[in-house]
């Protein structure tokens, strides 16, 4: 992919999603919900637990179809999984039985893509720019939280996706790991301009990343506000002291507040 010609445009329109549990009344987790994710961006979606963001997610990788609306990529139609989308969950993905190594070669030779020869080479080079090189033999249940998500990122970039979606993929590590894996993924965006989907309930994460922040009210869940983060790149940690990053951390807490007291985001 072309940093000067990012693909992954992504649009949704309209979607509405219910589910259904047997001895249950339906439940509609998305409504009326749009979204317009700009190529080479970074884009943050920010909500409360249970508001829909992971169906949001799904339903963009192509893992679910929506009840109601349409999703895009680049114009053509989303209506199943595809390599150009890569999603990476909130709980871990890696097959517990294969080695580090043979988790990230796995997508490519699976499809035939790539030889065995081809995708060894280049995960050897994702493995090395992950810092996971001494690592390649090991199984995941031998690696740390943050090494785990390093290994799953790079087994999502073997595919080489137009676009990342990740959901909450920091959720659950300590805040010292959380935050390298914040500045480690925000080297490897301005290094590629990979256009991201991070889906997050923390604040702070979100204005430290982003280029853009989309606010999504409660259940029924849809986009209900989009704030600007212009924050310069490269970014460091450093950026949380200026006034600028309060500023806008302001208008997000702000928006977060509005919401809570409205009738809609009560839900």
């Amino acid at each position: 992919m072309s940093k000067d010609h990012p693909r992954g445009h992504l649009v949704a329109r309209g979607l509405k999603k219910t589910y259904q549990q047997k001895g249950h009344a339906p439940v509609t987790v998305l409504e009326d919900c749009n979204l317009d994710i700009e190529p080479g961006k970074l884009t943050v979606i920010m909500g409360s637990s249970g508001c829909g963001k992971s169906t949001l997610a799904y339903l963009l990788a192509g893992y679910i179809k929506p009840d109601a609306g349409s999703l895009s990529i680049d114009g053509r139609a989303i209506t199943s999984p595809g390599p150009d989308r890569v999603l990476v969950f909130q709980e871990t993905a890696l097959w517990p039985w294969m080695s580090v190594m043979d988790n990230v070669m796995f997508g490519p030779v699976a499809r035939g893509d790539q030889s065995t020869a081809q995708a060894r080479k280049a995960a050897l080079e994702l493995l090395e720019r992950f810092g996971l090189i001494d690592f390649r033999d090991k199984y995941p249940g031998q690696l740390s939280g943050g090494m785990k998500r390093r290994a799953e990122i790079a087994q999502a970039l073997m595919n080489h996706p137009q676009v990342m979606i990740l959901d909450e993929p920091f959720r659950g590590l300590d805040e010292m790991t959380r935050e390298l894996m914040q500045e480690y993924y925000m080297r490897l965006f301005e290094d590629t301009a990979l256009t991201t989907l991070f889906i997050t309930s923390e604040l702070e994460e979100a204005v430290f990343l982003a280029d853009r922040v989309l606010v999504m009210g409660e259940t029924p869940g849809r986009i209900v506000s989009s704030i600007e983060v212009d924050l310069p790149h490269p970014r460091s940690f450093e950026v949380l002291d200026s006034q600028a990053y309060l500023d806008i951390k302001r208008e997000a807490m702000d928006a977060l507040y509005n919401l809570a007291l409205s009738p809609e985001g009560t839900g």
